[in-house]
């Protein structure tokens, strides 16, 4: 089996950016040699309404699902004439929204769909107590 090496941004909610806090709500990895790209969300509507009541949780998904439809674009979307590359690039992009990248990081793996399983329980889903 053939290790495929990946880079990797948090997507953090960000309801109140004057405030710089944040909670990790997604996973979005990149692998080039096998043509991947995918976005992968854990629980997190009650951990943003925890840091700030009166967040939008709407626009927060609908960037979610604006990410999602970058990630694997329908036909006419903006970025179906994008490679993957180019695409990780812009969603990895800082910005000042409500939904932002965290730094990339990378790894190898010999499974992306996997990596980004373990990636999203690590850094996006309610640790579970032992």
């Amino acid at each position: 089996m053939s290790t495929l090496a990946y880079q990797y941004v948090v997507l953090r909610a960000v309801p109140r950016i004057e405030r710089e806090e944040f909670v990790n709500i997604a996973v979005v990895l990149h692998c080039k040699e096998s043509n991947y790209l995918a976005l992968r969300s854990g629980p997190w509507r009650e951990r943003v309404l925890a840091l700030d009541p009166a967040a939008d949780t709407g626009a927060i998904a609908r960037s979610l699902e604006g990410v999602a439809q970058v990630c694997a674009p329908p036909d006419g979307h903006f970025a179906s004439e994008m490679t993957t590359s180019e695409r990780f690039g812009w969603l990895a992009a800082p910005r000042s929204v409500v939904v932002q990248p965290g730094p990339a990081h990378g790894g190898t793996t010999a499974d992306p769909v996997a990596q980004l399983t373990a990636l999203c329980s690590e850094y996006v889903d309610v640790p579970r107590d032992s």
